[in-house]
């Protein structure tokens, strides 16, 4: 059976900012104002801040000055000795366009896989901090962020957007993209796609750390049988008709995001514009209200409790004891399973704690890759050409 801690065995760990009281707010400040440039999805888009600072566990403050230049955002220590880039990228998968984000030349590499309804911009506070002794990627899923979103009608009774679909995009991300093994950190929805894809392919994943995994408590196992029936006609009436299109519209808006953000994120503070913005306008791009409307509609599948048996690489558990969706409580049942070598509480933290509380979370997932990170990470031989 693993453990259970809090973070205080990590406080041996070099970072002023790590351990805070619980009245504290932490040590993340965003932009008071931001200007996010929207193109396409061929065509990327980033942020140009003035004079926006954050606080690095590396270097103290990064005063970010510069402005968008093309795919690339640049990140600049205040003493001008170095300068970061999280660079944008798109990917042919199968004829899909997928956009991932990319920064580090050394390291292990780790795949940071986001949740339902985000997209790669919600480790925008991880990929350049971790990326100090990591390769970091983050991708967007198909139908999500700024990937390609196929109708899902097309595949006619086959469904597209299942966890098989995105364990096997990860898989072939990391043989293509990647071209080693890789560490998955993975938050909500994305802990069950990094799962499947760790047991497609047990080659690839080094390790996975979940941070608040989705229960899947709407999951049909999990319905009593006598609603069943129930859930299914809705489900049809959601996927069939206007009303899920009207459904997604009242959602689909800045201010229903913003409270649906506010609802899970302990820290509302951090539910800033820049935040709102990166969640939504993906959403409004063509063909993202079928993908929400069917996702919301899939039922089925695998269950984390139904894939953590089967994991033959270490798995590390983070969860902000403070998530009104995916309550700990229930969460705490899967430090049971032999892969899982540790619970660590997040405290005072919500559903996303890699953007609400990434003080927490970078040196938890550095501390994590160094146990288990080898001194040479091993080539995957692609089974297809890379595109």
């Amino acid at each position: 059976m693993a453990s259970t801690s809090t973070l205080m065995p990590f406080t041996k760990l070099n970072n002023r900012y790590l351990f805070q009281s619980a009245t504290q707010k932490n040590n993340i400040c965003t932009p008071p104002s931001l200007n996010i440039l929207f193109r396409r999805p061929n065509k990327f888009y980033g942020i140009n801040s003035d004079r926006f600072v954050v606080f690095s566990r590396f270097n103290g403050p990064i005063d970010d000055k510069s402005p968008l230049l093309n795919d690339d955002v640049f990140i600049s220590s205040s003493n001008g000795s170095s300068q970061l880039k999280v660079h944008s990228s798109m990917w042919k998968w199968r004829g899909y366009s997928i956009r991932y984000q990319y920064s580090g030349t050394s390291g292990p590499a780790l795949v940071l896989i986001h949740g339902f309804g985000a997209n790669s911009d919600h480790w925008r506070k991880n990929i350049s901090v971790l990326a100090k002794s990591h390769r970091v990627y983050s991708i967007d899923l198909i139908g999500y962020g700024y990937s390609e979103k196929p109708n899902p009608r097309q595949f006619g009774d086959t469904s597209f957007y299942t966890f098989e679909t995105w364990g096997t995009q990860l898989n072939e991300f990391c043989k293509e993209v990647v071209k080693s093994e890789a560490f998955f950190i993975c938050n909500s929805i994305g802990g069950v796609v990094g799962l499947q894809a760790a047991i497609m392919e047990p080659s690839i994943c080094k390790g996975i750390m979940l941070l608040n995994i989705s229960l899947r408590m709407l999951h049909i196992k999990k319905q009593p049988w006598f609603a069943r029936p129930f859930i299914r006609s809705f489900q049809n009436l959601l996927r069939n008709t206007a009303i899920g299109q009207y459904f997604f519209k009242t959602v689909a808006t800045p201010e229903a995001v913003r409270n649906i953000l506010s609802q899970c994120y302990h820290d509302t503070s951090q539910v800033t514009d820049e935040l709102v913005q990166s969640i939504l306008l993906p959403g409004l791009e063509p063909g993202a209200a079928d993908v929400f409307l069917e996702f919301i509609c899939y039922s089925g599948g695998p269950l984390p409790e139904e894939l953590l048996p089967q994991v033959k690489c270490p798995v590390l558990i983070g969860w902000g004891d403070k998530d009104p969706w995916e309550p700990i409580e229930l969460g705490r049942a899967y430090q049971s399973f032999d892969s899982v070598e540790d619970f660590v509480v997040l405290p005072n933290v919500g559903h996303c704690p890699q953007d609400e509380a990434p003080n927490l979370v970078n040196p938890l997932v550095e501390s994590f890759v160094a146990r288990h990170a080898t001194s040479s990470t091993a080539n995957l031989v692609p089974k297809t050409a890379s595109s």
